[in-house]
């Protein structure tokens, strides 16, 4: 069961970022949608990505500076705390989100189509059940495989 749940997540993910290449996103991969994600619309510090991403801050940095290279997010002073630097999207980067919510609505119809509506409702709420909030979001992965 493990290995068909993440089958179907990495099927949902590669085609959702072939799809994104051919959109004007081709540099784009998973782990700078989910980052992008963590950032959030009010805008976060790096250590504060590295936390809701499970990942370290350095591992967060690296993310950071990567979709600042890419043009995806901005630094700026922290109104509240000018010794703070803050994360926030640009608008390449809410396009990117924007684009990857379309893909994975049409992704999620084209499971619909294939399992039915209801299989794939009742799918959705039976893994909400089972996995547990604070995990739901973590990309922690290395720690499962002995990585540091």
């Amino acid at each position: 069961m493990p290995l068909l749940l993440f089958g179907g997540f990495r099927t949902l993910i590669d085609r959702l970022h072939a799809r994104l290449a051919t959109e004007g996103h081709p540099d784009m991969r998973p782990a700078h949608g989910f980052a992008m994600q963590a950032i959030g619309v009010r805008g976060a510090t790096a250590s504060e990505i590295g936390r809701r991403l499970g990942v370290s801050k350095q591992a967060a940095g690296k993310t950071v500076d990567r979709l600042l290279a890419l043009g995806y997010a901005e630094r700026a002073d922290d109104p509240a705390d000018a010794r703070r630097k803050l994360v926030h999207l640009t608008p390449r980067g809410y396009d990117a989100l924007a684009r990857s919510a379309a893909g994975f609505d049409e992704l999620r119809a084209e499971w619909c189509a294939a399992l039915g509506t209801d299989r794939v409702r009742a799918l959705e709420a039976d893994l909400r059940n089972v996995v547990p909030e604070e995990t739901a979001f973590r990309l922690d992965a290395t720690s499962w495989l002995g990585g540091a």
